[in-house]
């Protein structure tokens, strides 16, 4: 008896789940191939590559700055208890303030930035394609992936560290917060304790990562609009599965890339 699941509204196979995950891959092993290629030939659309980086990641900060304080203020809630019961509470705010910097700060933003843009991108370019709009530019000798695919991905991968760096400040500032009011710690003692703690080698890993993150995020965005069928619902579909399979792809690249930073940067450890 195979394994059913419901999916989409369809019953697929355990089978069909193995062969629509290659599918995915290949196909957007093929769409990455087809990037390279045509991001650095010219023309190059400066002005839509700004104006996504206004669209996809400026409207983005205030859901990022939500959450980056609710990060410090629950990260430091959780630790104070612990910490006091071995009477460690002295290096609460390094302890916060590592953990943003070098995992939480950049993955949490990364997936929030997925679930918004990567979703948007696919139902925008998704209803682009069931409506023949980039049929429209290709015959208007308009190169609809370089306009629509090239620099959105470049939006998003330049947008997503600016964005990291400030979740990752607003999240500090938010476990202050939290440990002026169960710790009587002056604001000076946190401060110096914060930079005492980072060092440029923890920055530079959890920074460096997010470019990978915002690639993938506008990739799998692009891929799946790109290539959507089957009209409104295939639209609904694109937006659903760009946000799935870029958070996925988001959490297996932390592990490969936290394992690569200890490796340059054995400090870390």
């Amino acid at each position: 008896m195979n394994l059913p699941t419901l999916i989409e509204g369809r019953n697929l196979s355990f089978k069909d789940l193995i062969h629509n995950f290659l599918l995915n891959i290949s196909g957007l092993t093929i769409f990455n191939i087809e990037f390279v290629k045509q991001a650095f030939k010219p023309p190059f659309e400066i002005s839509e590559i700004r104006k996504h980086m206004d669209e996809l990641g400026v409207k983005t900060f205030p859901i990022v700055s939500v959450m980056g304080i609710i990060i410090g203020l629950v990260l430091a809630m959780q630790s104070q208890p612990v910490m006091q019961r071995f009477g460690a509470t002295d290096f609460l705010p390094s302890m916060v303030s590592l953990s943003v910097v070098r995992e939480l700060g950049p993955v949490l933003t990364a997936l929030i930035f997925a679930g918004r843009v990567s979703s948007g991108i696919g139902a925008e370019l998704g209803s682009m394609r069931v409506t023949e709009q980039i049929d429209a530019m290709e015959v208007s000798a308009v190169n609809p992936f370089k306009f629509l695919v090239v620099t959105r991905v470049f939006a998003t991968t330049m947008i997503l560290p600016i964005l990291t760096i400030y979740v990752i400040i607003i999240a500090i500032f938010g476990g202050y917060i939290a440990v002026i009011i169960t710790e009587n710690m002056t604001f000076e003692y946190y401060r110096a304790s914060v930079v005492a703690a980072i060092q440029f080698g923890d920055l530079i890993p959890g920074i460096v990562k997010t470019f990978v993150f915002g690639y993938i995020v506008g990739m799998v965005g692009a891929y799946k609009g790109f290539t959507t069928t089957g009209g409104t619902e295939g639209v609904g579909k694109a937006s659903t599965t760009a946000v799935v399979m870029a958070s996925l792809l988001i959490l297996i690249f932390d592990v490969v890339l936290v394992k690569v930073s200890l490796w340059l940067w054995p400090t870390l450890g």
